[in-house]
This record gives C-alpha cells, sequence and structure tokens, in this order.
C-alpha cells in the first residue's frame, strides 16, 4: 500500500508538473503576443501620426471647373503681358518711315484666347483715328461675312501685318513687309490660334513670303510652321478690296465657306 501509494503520489507530481508547464508556456506565449501587438499598434499609430496631417479632407467636392478657370487667368494675363511687351517693341523702332508720318500704333482687338486669328493688311485713316483694326466701311463688311459663317466678331481676334498706317493709304513694299512680319510672327506665337485668316496680298506675303498674286493662292489651305508649331492658314480677299472689286465677293464667299467647314472639322468653339 505504501509503494502505491508512492506511485500515485509520483504520479500527481508528473500531472502537477505539466500543468505548471504548460501554464509557464501559456503565459510566455501571451504574453510575448500582446507586447508583439502593443510594439505593431505603437508603430501603426506611429505611421498614422506621420502621414495623416498631410491630407485635408473636405465636405465639398473637388471643383475641377475652378482649376480650368485659374489656367485660363493665368494664360489671360501672360499673353496680356507678351503683347503689351510686343507693342513696346513694335513703337520702340527705328528708322521706319510708316511709324514715322503715323499717329497711332494699331495692334489688335479681340479675344486674346480665340482659337481664330484674321490678318489684314494695313491700317487705315479710320483704324489709326479710333486705334483699333477694322473700322468704317470695311469693318461692316467684314462684320456681315464673318455672320454669313454664324461667327460673332467679338469672339475672334484681329490684327495687321503692317501695325502703322501707311502715307495716302498706300501699300506697304516688300522691304516694309518683312521689316514687321517679325512682329506678326510673335504675335500670332503669343495668340496661338488655331486657324490663320490672311486677308490681303501683304498679310500673305508677311507670313508666307509668298509675292505672286492673290488671286492664284487664295481658297486653298496651307501651313506655317512658327516656332515649331504648325498652323493651318488661309488667304483670302481683305474687306477694302472687295469694296473696290465686289464681283469678287463670290470667291470671298467660297472662302468663308472653306473656313466655316474647317472650323467643323477641328470642332471649335467659336
Amino acid at each position: 500500500d505504501v509503494e502505491r501509494s508512492r506511485g500515485l503520489g509520483d504520479v500527481y507530481k508528473r500531472q502537477i508538473l505539466l500543468v505548471l508547464i504548460l501554464k509557464i508556456l501559456g503565459t510566455y506565449n501571451h504574453t510575448m503576443t500582446k507586447k508583439v501587438i502593443n510594439q505593431n499598434t505603437k508603430l501603426n499609430q506611429e505611421l498614422i501620426n506621420t502621414i495623416e496631417p498631410k491630407f485635408i479632407f473636405a465636405d465639398k467636392p473637388i471643383n475641377r471647373f475652378n482649376i480650368l478657370e485659374t489656367k485660363n487667368d493665368t494664360l489671360q494675363i501672360n499673353k496680356e503681358k507678351l503683347l503689351k511687351k510686343l507693342k513696346d517693341q513694335i513703337n520702340s523702332i527705328e528708322n521706319c518711315k510708316l511709324k514715322e508720318n503715323s499717329n497711332k500704333i494699331i495692334l489688335g482687338e479681340g479675344n486674346i484666347n480665340s482659337p481664330l486669328m484674321l490678318i489684314g493688311e494695313s491700317p487705315g485713316a479710320e483704324e489709326e483715328k479710333l486705334g483699333i483694326p477694322f473700322r468704317g466701311e470695311v469693318g461692316e463688311l467684314l462684320n456681315k461675312m464673318l455672320i454669313a459663317i454664324n461667327i460673332k466678331r467679338q469672339n475672334i481676334y484681329t490684327s495687321y501685318a503692317i501695325n502703322f498706317r501707311p502715307p495716302d493709304d498706300r501699300k506697304p513694299t516688300s522691304t516694309e513687309i518683312k521689316r514687321y512680319s517679325v512682329f506678326l510672327k510673335e504675335h500670332i506665337s503669343i495668340i496661338n490660334p488655331k486657324i490663320i485668316v490672311l486677308m490681303g496680298s501683304s498679310a500673305m506675303e508677311a507670313i508666307t513670303g509668298i509675292s505672286e498674286k492673290i488671286t492664284t493662292e487664295r481658297g486653298n489651305w496651307k501651313e506655317v510652321i512658327l516656332k515649331n508649331k504648325t498652323f493651318p492658314l488661309m488667304i483670302t480677299f481683305n474687306p477694302s478690296y472687295l469694296i473696290r472689286f465686289p464681283e469678287n465677293k463670290k470667291h470671298s464667299w467660297e472662302d468663308l465657306k472653306k473656313i466655316r467647314d474647317k472650323i467643323k472639322d477641328l470642332k471649335l468653339k467659336i
């Protein structure tokens, strides 16, 4: 009986020892797991604290139209500054009979962000008086021409190949055209239109270098590259020429229809 009691005691001891070992292991694992979890939680919290302040949340959605308007406003301001600089450069030109015999510089008028830029030959008496392009009878005819293809004058940008009125409204010489073409090309680059319309032989020569008769060049789409950018252009008659030779209005109408079609093809809003 004594030996039996000793055997049972040893069994109980072993069982108790095993329970103790299991408890110790369980506590160790629980403690280690908890420690790891606490460490991970601390690291995650530090990461959140580092990143979270970078984000700004608002109840209202982002107004992307407002971003677009801001870009357009910046573009408008930049163009206005560049145009003022260009005007100052033209005004500072020296040894020029055109400038010496003129009272006022005429740079341009209209929507400087328009996809359509219309360039005439040179100002007349009415334009010089008011300081803006295409006035008087010439301006009235231009307005009618534009309305015929559903375009309002205020939605385009107009300018001249020559910025001063020639004496006695004579035709500018090739030397004068070439000299002012530098300013005109810079003018086009600033406005950055999608379509250029050259009205009259002086405008044609200034941009293309072609000095042939306008009747052989008008009515066909051409291209000009300025500062590595390609601009499509149409050569047509100047309104002042059409007033003197109204029989050519039918040809001008054909040119206008091609301009209208190009605007549709390019999906431009004018």
